[in-house]
């Protein structure tokens, strides 16, 4: 079932972003971004499926560097994907299933696409959406 998603995409539940350069007074030390993606998760799944694809790349593009959470409904997070990914265009990767752990209801999935130390990435878009799964 897919999850969130801001109806921008190709489909509702497909957010469309572009990896951006931190804004802000002190712009790369504490800028605020739009790496973070947050999909709201609304009843009990065993497992979940996340998904990147890389909408534009150029000449010499930097990586992607991608980190996803499984956040707890009573607070906390868990790091399921920590990668760099240079793939070509219109490619990407899915990552999971991932479970959470025994007693933890999830109550987002968060996905992390951009990085201070790697400007090579600004500028490019991907797609992301997550799957639960029973």
């Amino acid at each position: 079932m897919p999850l969130g998603g801001n109806g921008n995409g190709p489909e509702p539940y497909i957010v469309k972003k572009r990896v951006e350069r931190p804004k802000g007074l002190i712009g790369n030390a504490v800028g605020r971004t739009n790496w973070n993606t947050d999909f709201v998760v609304d009843q009990p799944y065993r497992s979940f499926k996340l998904f990147f694809t890389a909408d534009s790349t150029d000449g010499q593009p930097g990586e992607y560097p991608i980190e996803a959470f499984l956040k707890f409904a009573g607070g906390g997070s868990m790091k399921v994907v920590d990668e760099r990914m240079k793939p070509p265009t219109g490619t990407g990767a899915q990552f999971g299933p991932f479970s959470p752990p025994a007693g933890k209801g999830i109550s987002q999935v968060n996905f992390k696409i951009g990085a201070n130390n790697d400007p090579g990435g600004t500028g490019f878009s991907y797609r992301i959406s997550v799957q639960g799964c029973n």
